[in-house]
């Protein structure tokens, strides 16, 4: 890995947080007046147009929107498909809390996962990092989940889902440079997949429904691009343990959209997961032993 590498990929997971976070606020609002179809249909056609003309008009699209590897292609899209919708179904019926928690969870399924699939072990101190963040995540809920509920498998399969699209992300970026396909392709499974079952649970849309859609598909198709390029620079468990920086938004939005003031609880897990995701980069910045070092 280049010196340069993991604060970059740092950086950019940080501005992947932020507009994920606006999105997935913008999710639980029109989850409420809306079936997913409509929501995911809409944007993913504003993604793909906004992806098209990136790819026609701009240095990075240089390679248009062409893959080198087609079936993890098709594979990161179909996971990204059951990703959205489950993470829809969660936002709709579960508080934000208990959806984030399920979101922490990716690192360690991202950790479990990224050994087998794309060779890249845990070391010592990603393992001990990791143990930082997820006593933060239970300095933010103290009082744990409620009794289980259907979002709650619904907000599992997504976390499962969307961890394993992450991880075809990293293994796609290893084999070719080209991030606007990964935001194209998926998008395009999402739009045909809900396209299908739009015309059964279509509403009207007032104009300003319609503007917070064109906000969500700005923000997902600015995060979605990111966040393939930080998966370049960075390990899938680096990355998204890095992502549980979405509890800094949510807390901070919360303070300012809705005058929600964070407990000494909360404040306390978002210093350890903040913590966390800046040991796990510190970590993979740090040159590994050599087996020379290692003998002595």
């Amino acid at each position: 890995m280049k010196t340069a590498a993991a604060p970059l990929g740092a950086a950019l997971v940080a501005l992947y947080t932020l507009m994920i976070s606006g999105a997935d606020g913008i999710t639980k609002l029109i989850s409420q007046g809306y079936a997913a179809p409509q929501l995911f249909a809409l944007s993913a056609a504003m993604v793909l147009a906004l992806t098209w003309t990136a790819s026609r008009t701009t240095r990075a699209g240089a390679g248009g929107l062409r893959t080198r590897a087609p079936r993890v292609m098709a594979l990161r899209s179909g996971l990204t498909v059951l990703a959205c919708i489950g993470f829809f179904k969660a936002f709709h019926s579960l508080p934000f809390a208990d959806v984030f928690l399920f979101i922490a969870l990716m690192p360690v399924i991202a950790a479990i996962l990224s050994g087998p699939t794309l060779g890249e072990p845990l070391r010592r101190e990603a393992v001990a990092a990791l143990g930082l963040g997820t006593l933060g995540l239970f300095c933010l809920m103290p009082d744990g989940l409620s009794a289980a509920q259907p979002g709650h498998a619904w907000a599992l399969m997504a976390a499962v889902t969307g961890t394993g699209s992450m991880l075809c992300a990293r293994h796609i970026g290893r084999i070719e440079t080209n991030a606007l396909a990964q935001v194209f392709y998926p998008n395009l499974a999402i739009l045909v997949v809900m396209g299908l079952a739009l015309p059964f649970v279509w509403r009207p849309m007032s104009l300003t429904d319609f503007g917070w859609v064109a906000c969500y598909a700005l923000f997902l198709f600015g995060a979605r691009w990111v966040v393939t390029i930080a998966l370049r620079l960075l390990p899938a468990y680096v990355a998204t343990a890095l992502m549980n920086l979405q509890f800094v938004w949510m807390v901070l939005i919360g303070f300012v959209a809705f005058g929600e003031v964070p407990n000494i609880g909360s404040l306390t897990g978002v210093a350890l997961v903040i913590a966390s995701g800046l040991w796990l980069v510190m970590a993979e910045h740090m040159p590994r032993e050599t087996s020379a070092a290692a003998q002595a």
